[in-house]
C-alpha cells in the first residue's frame, strides 16, 4: 500500500517578527482574505507558506506534500526530515529551524484504484450505508458533493475518516475555479477510477496521542514510520472486512458457511438490521449482543460484509477494499 501524507506546522509570533517575515517574502506573496497571504514560490517542492494577520494571532503555517517532495518516491522518513529541514533553513535565512514549528495537522492518503468511475460509484454508495461508527459520526464538506464522498468526524478523538470520488471532487474545484489548465485536465484524466482514502489527524493532542516526543522532527520520524499502522487503524473501525453483495446473496453465503446456529442467526440478523437502522452501529446496538466484536470476525472470516448493496444499484459485487490496500 503507498502512502502518502499531508503535513501541517504552524509557529504564532509576535507582531514584529511576523512582519519581518512577511516584509521579506512581500513581493512573492498573494492575498487570500481575511487578511491571509500564500506563498506558493516552493510548490515545486511540495512547500505552501501562509501568513494569517489576525489581530490577536500571528502565525506562519508550513504545508507540506510528502510525495512532491519525494518525487512520488516511498515514504522515506529521513529523507523527508532532512529535505524539509534544509528547505525551512533556506527559506527563513536560517532564523528558523523545524523545531521551531508545532505539528498540528497529519493526512495519510492512498489512492485506490478500482478501474473505472463507475465502480467508484458503485463503492461509495455501498460505503454510505455503513453510516455512523463507534466513535465517528457523518461529517459533510463544502468542496465536496454529498454523492461523491463518504465522510466521518471523530467524535472526541481529533480524527477525519474521508473517501471519495477523486475524479469527481477535482471535476467540481475545475469546473468552480473555472479553470482551463492543460495540467489540471491532466490530472483529472489521470484520477480516473480512483477512490481516495485519507485519514486525519486534526489536533495538536491526536498527534500527541501517537509520540512521547517533543521536537517536531521527532515527532514526524515517528508519525512517518508508522504510517501503514496509524491509516490502517482507523479504516478498520470504519470499514468492515469482507466483500459486499447484496443482501440475499450475503444471506447465502452465511448460511451455507457458517455451522454454529446461534452466531449464523446474529450475523443474518445484523445483515438486515443494517439497511433498516441506516447505520452500521445503530445496528449493532440494535442486535444487543456485549460481544458484537465476534460477530465481525466472522463476517471477516467468511469474507463478507455486513453492509450490503442496496437492490437498487446495479452492481451485484465488490471486492472487499482491503484486497486493494493490502495488496499494494
Amino acid at each position: 500500500m503507498y502512502l502518502n501524507c499531508v503535513v501541517e506546522l504552524s509557529v504564532v509570533l509576535d507582531n514584529e517578527n511576523f512582519h519581518k517575515l512577511l516584509t521579506r517574502v512581500d513581493k512573492q506573496v498573494d492575498y487570500l482574505n481575511d487578511n491571509e497571504y500564500i506563498d506558493q514560490t516552493l510548490s515545486a517542492k511540495g512547500i505552501v507558506v501562509t501568513y494569517q494577520d489576525k489581530q490577536y494571532k500571528k502565525k506562519v503555517q508550513i504545508t507540506i506534500n510528502a510525495g512532491v517532495m519525494l518525487d512520488d518516491g516511498e515514504l522515506d522518513s529521513d529523507k523527508l526530515i532532512h529535505k524539509l529541514e534544509r528547505c525551512v533553513h533556506n527559506y527563513f535565512g536560517l532564523k528558523y529551524n523545524l523545531n521551531d514549528f508545532n505539528l498540528k495537522r497529519m493526512i495519510f492518503m492512498a489512492d485506490i484504484d478500482v478501474d473505472s468511475r463507475a465502480k467508484v460509484s458503485a463503492y461509495i454508495k455501498v460505503l454510505q450505508r455503513i453510516g455512523k461508527v463507534k466513535g465517528f459520526s457523518p461529517s459533510s464538506y463544502d468542496c465536496m458533493d454529498a454523492d461523491i464522498g463518504f465522510c466521518l468526524d471523530g467524535n472526541s478523538n481529533g480524527i477525519q475518516f474521508l473517501i471519495y470520488d477523486l475524479e469527481g471532487l477535482l471535476t467540481s474545484q475545475f469546473r468552480k475555479n473555472e479553470t482551463n489548465h492543460k495540467k489540471m485536465k491532466s490530472i483529472i484524466k489521470k484520477s480516473e477510477g480512483i477512490l481516495r482514502a485519507e485519514i486525519r489527524l486534526t489536533q495538536s493532542k491526536t498527534v500527541r496521542s501517537y509520540t512521547d516526543e517533543t521536537d517536531t522532527s521527532k515527532q514526524l520520524a515517528v508519525l512517518l514510520e508508522n504510517s501503514r499502522e496509524i491509516f490502517l487503524a482507523t479504516f478498520v473501525r470504519v470499514v468492515p472486512f469482507g466483500v459486499f453483495h447484496k443482501k440475499d446473496t450475503a444471506i447465502e453465503i452465511i448460511q451455507r458457511e457458517v455451522k454454529d446456529m446461534t452466531l449464523r442467526r446474529r450475523m443474518l440478523r445484523l445483515v438486515a438490521l443494517v439497511p433498516e437502522k441506516k447505520s452500521l452501529l445503530l445496528a449493532q446496538k440494535a442486535l444487543n449482543y456485549r460481544r458484537i466484536d465476534d460477530v465481525m470476525k466472522n463476517f471477516a472470516k467468511i469474507d463478507v460484509s455486513p453492509v450490503t448493496i442496496s437492490k437498487r444499484h446495479k452492481v451485484d459485487f465488490l471486492e472487499s477494499l482491503y484486497s486493494y490496500l493490502l495488496a499494494e
